[in-house]
């Protein structure tokens, strides 16, 4: 079997536990692993946009340092460690009297000579949208999803080239792959709000209300995300909602339609029921939660 080195994050092993159980169940459906890199730490969250700041880059240096010991390719799966990690091996390539102080301090050596891949990458350029389909057991036929893609997978986008950052439809072709019905909304690609839900809620709150709005104006049902802290502030601004549309990771949905169990893939009634209700296959129950 195929397997990847693999960076979860912080975020991963505590609230967004869900996020990393779906991926590797979907993995391993698809023929493939996720190998968990040894010894990896928090990658700082937040790439830092100060050129002089070089103590920010020592914790995402060392996670690719000991990444490149174990091969030249890491997958990830938070849209934030990818921006950073990304960022931070072209950084490493284009800046060698920097990096050699980084490099000095850590007592490791890095030159930035890691693919940092986002698991949607491994899912479109090595596994192929139409083997995904060819694979699914359970198509979501119909089911009006909209992506949300946020900032961090596409921008900057001379450094991240995931895909268009004005028309991107990698999710979309992911969707479209089993059974869902891509939806397109004018938001998909605006911010919402991210780090500042921390410290100026008030200011996520219109933000996110915004992008949720536009998704469902457009008709949208599930809203499908990437980023753990996307989700939570998409979700929080609902909370009050007699009617939210639920939030869910794009692993969730392509483990339903590759057959997985709800459990396997940690859905809640809510989200299962939602999904359930507005898709034209019998997807399985899952007791309440």
């Amino acid at each position: 079997m195929q397997s990847y080195l693999y960076f979860p994050g912080c975020t991963l092993r505590s609230v967004a536990k869900d996020f990393d159980s779906s991926a590797k169940a979907c993995a391993r459906a698809l023929g493939f692993e996720l190998k968990e890199m040894q010894g990896w730490l928090c990658c700082g969250a937040v790439y830092t946009n100060v050129p002089d700041n070089l103590m920010t880059q020592s914790g995402p240096n060392r996670i690719l340092a000991r990444a490149r010991t174990e091969g030249n390719t890491l997958v990830t799966l938070c849209a934030g460690c990818y921006n950073v990690l990304k960022r931070t091996d072209l950084h490493a390539q284009s800046n060698s009297s920097k990096q050699e102080q980084i490099n000095s301090f850590n007592e490791e050596a890095f030159a930035g000579d890691v693919s940092v891949l986002h698991f949607l990458e491994i899912l479109r350029d090595r596994i192929g949208f139409s083997a995904i389909k060819d694979s699914v057991k359970k198509p979501l036929q119909g089911l009006p999803v909209g992506a949300y893609y946020g900032c961090l997978l596409l921008r900057p986008s001379l450094e991240m080239k995931l895909d268009d950052p004005h028309r991107p439809s990698i999710i979309e072709n992911l969707l479209a792959s089993i059974g869902c019905t891509p939806v397109d909304y004018s938001l998909r690609t605006e911010c919402c709000g991210s780090y500042l839900s921390v410290d100026s809620p008030e200011n996520v709150e219109p933000l996110s209300k915004n992008i949720v709005q536009s998704a469902r104006s457009s008709g949208a049902k599930v809203l499908a995300v990437s980023c753990p802290l996307c989700k939570y502030n998409l979700e929080l601004v609902q909370s009050r909602d007699t009617e939210p549309i639920p939030v869910v990771y794009f692993t969730q949905l392509l483990g339903l339609a590759l057959g997985l169990e709800p459990e396997q893939l940690e859905l809640t009634a809510r989200q299962l029921e939602a999904i359930r209700g507005n898709t034209q296959t019998i997807v399985a129950s899952v007791s309440q939660q």
